[in-house]
């Protein structure tokens, strides 16, 4: 079984390698169309802007690579999940990679979103599940560390499988099919991140 963390210059990769293989798995990190073609399972972490990350990702020529793979299970990590969406708002309207329907859009355009609450979202929250592949052997809530300004808003309620609170209800996980997302980083949420990472693995 091999696992492809996906490297277009954007993202803690070690971080998320270190995690995988600390439950005794192997993944490989590259930028390589063809090695990303040919894995099993991906992982597509970020941190950093929308625009700058598909921009990276055509540059580096894995947009058909990546489109190719989401036939497989496939885990979007916070800009990574922001990425399966159909576009964003961040610095200008951007197309994603359209795996799920729907948009990306900043914290402070809601408009319930609290004048008074800082953007980014920095922090450990609560995430209250919806659906159980990812989740299963956690709680019904959760809680997980973020880092974010901008959130997804997918088209179609059935796929949102978490959600959590930050002055405004906001989807932090996704799911259809084969295809995952989590707005936070199980890298860097403990024992509950490590056991959502597990379970990606073991589909």
């Amino acid at each position: 079984m091999k696992t492809v963390i996906i490297d277009y210059g954007m993202g803690n990769l070690r971080s998320v390698q270190k995690a995988v293989e600390s439950l005794g798995y192997a993944a490989e990190i590259s930028s390589d169309p063809q090695i990303v073609t040919e894995a099993d399972k991906l992982i597509l972490p970020g941190v950093g802007a929308f625009p700058q990350a598909m921009e990276n990702l055509q540059k580096k020529d894995l947009l058909p690579a990546i489109k190719a793979a989401l036939d497989r299970p496939f885990l979007g990590i916070c800009l990574g999940m922001q990425l399966l969406l159909s576009s964003s708002e961040e610095f200008g309207l951007t197309d994603g990679l359209n795996a799920l329907p729907g948009r990306v859009e900043y914290f402070r355009k809601s408009v319930n979103f609290p004048a008074d609450l800082p953007v980014p979202h920095i922090g450990w929250n609560d995430v209250r599940q919806k659906k159980d592949t990812l989740f299963k052997g956690l709680p019904e809530t959760f809680t997980a560390y973020f880092v974010h300004s901008y959130y997804a808003v997918p088209d179609a309620a059935s796929v949102v499988s978490g959600v959590t609170d930050y002055g405004i209800d906001f989807c932090s996980a996704l799911e259809k099919d084969n295809i995952f997302g989590v707005q936070f980083h199980p890298e860097k949420s403990g024992e509950n991140g490590l056991q959502i990472l597990k379970n990606f693995l073991e589909i």
